[in-house]
Order: C-alpha cells, then sequence, then structure tokens
C-alpha cells in the first residue's frame, strides 16, 4: 500500500462495529455504495447475522464507507 495511508491517524474496525459486522467478515459491496449514495439523515435497512438492522447515515459513516470502497480499488 502507498506510504501515504500509513500515515493516516485510522481506527481499525471502527466501520465494522458502527455497523454491528463481525471483524472477520466482509461488508458487502452493495452496503457501501447505498451508504455512499445516500444522503445524510437518511435510514437503510439491512441484515446482520439474520438479523434486520436499520441505521441511519451520518456524515462519518459515510466518510468510513468512502474510504472502506477507495481501499478495496487499491488492494486489487
Amino acid at each position: 500500500m502507498a506510504r501515504w495511508i500509513q500515515q493516516l491517524n485510522l481506527k481499525k474496525g471502527a466501520l465494522h462495529r458502527q455497523l454491528g459486522f463481525p471483524e472477520d467478515k466482509k461488508i458487502p459491496v452493495g452496503l457501501l455504495q447505498k451508504i455512499v449514495n445516500a444522503n445524510i439523515g437518511d435510514k437503510i435497512a439491512y441484515k446482520v447475522n439474520g438479523k434486520r438492522k436499520v441505521i441511519t447515515i451520518t456524515r462519518l459513516l459515510k466518510k468510513r464507507a468512502t474510504l472502506a470502497l477507495t481501499f478495496r480499488r487499491i488492494s486489487k
């Protein structure tokens, strides 16, 4: 990975905790894209471990989802 990534002060696993996903499972790309495309204040429903969850989109959540999508593109 690039050096600029190492210089960022990232909170590892923060997006997983915020969405309620276990850290050993990947967050679906579709869910990340839904979060990025939604407006702040909107609510999105999704399933985690067979349970239905509803989450409100915040500015921080959008930033974390955008960063996750960017990192997925970099790693390929």
